[in-house]
């Protein structure tokens, strides 16, 4: 066995490994949506390999992963994902360019410390250490007496009592005086992460509330 094909053989255990533990152990706790986890490790494994072709034959990296940067916007453009999924999606591609080119080398120094800082990153992220987050749901609102400015403090407790969650501020877009309405943008506190039950209580919460608003909400229509 070659010196080539061990660090070949190292590349992809490595990256394999990792790919794993930040989908398995970080990302799928929180979601346990299979969709994305899906696509993750295979366009993790499949780039590796790719790489580790293009490496071997004297190709620029930045042609590899241009061709992946370029898939990825023809296919996923018309796709609706969300920007977390998206970073975890960069991050999974990125992970075996660095492998493949590390890999190849003798750099297994600089390799151990990319895998390991990467995780961490992502680990301390999901976990909120030393961040406070918030969130944001559009809603449709019937109770338009009480959006004026004077009202404020009631549409915040009505808004809390309806979705459990901690609304912090609210901002006012479409209002719509034939069907009694008002589109809402509220902002709230992220709970700390806990298991997909307590997710699904917070979605069912919204749910009832939460609707389609039109792209230009974001101006008030008085019809």
């Amino acid at each position: 066995m070659t010196n080539e094909f061990q660090d070949f053989l190292i590349g992809a255990g490595v990256n394999l490994a990792v790919a794993v533990v930040i989908v398995r152990f970080i990302y799928y706790p929180l979601t346990h949506d299979k969709t994305y986890v899906f696509a993750f490790l295979v366009f993790n494994t499949v780039i590796f390999f790719v790489m580790s072709m293009l490496t071997s034959i004297e190709l620029s990296l930045g042609v590899g992963f241009g061709l992946f940067a370029i898939f990825t916007v023809l296919r996923y453009r018309t796709e609706e994902i969300p920007i977390r999924e998206i970073t975890y999606l960069f991050a999974i591609m990125a992970l075996p360019v660095m492998n493949a080119s590390f890999a190849s080398g003798h750099n297994l120094d600089r390799l151990a410390v990319a895998n390991v800082v990467t995780v961490a990153v992502l680990y301390i992220l999901e976990r909120e250490w030393g961040f406070r987050f918030t969130g944001k749901s559009r809603v449709t609102y019937e109770r338009i007496d009480l959006i004026t400015p004077a009202n404020y403090d009631l549409l915040l407790d009505d808004l809390r009592t309806r979705t459990g969650l901690h609304v912090t501020r609210v901002d006012v877009g479409r209002i719509n005086f034939l069907r009694d309405t008002a589109e809402l943008t509220i902002h709230y506190d992220v709970p700390s992460p806990g298991t997909p039950e307590d997710h699904q209580r917070r979605d069912a919460a919204l749910r009832p509330a939460l609707a389609a608003a039109p792209a230009s909400s974001s101006e008030a229509d008085h019809d």
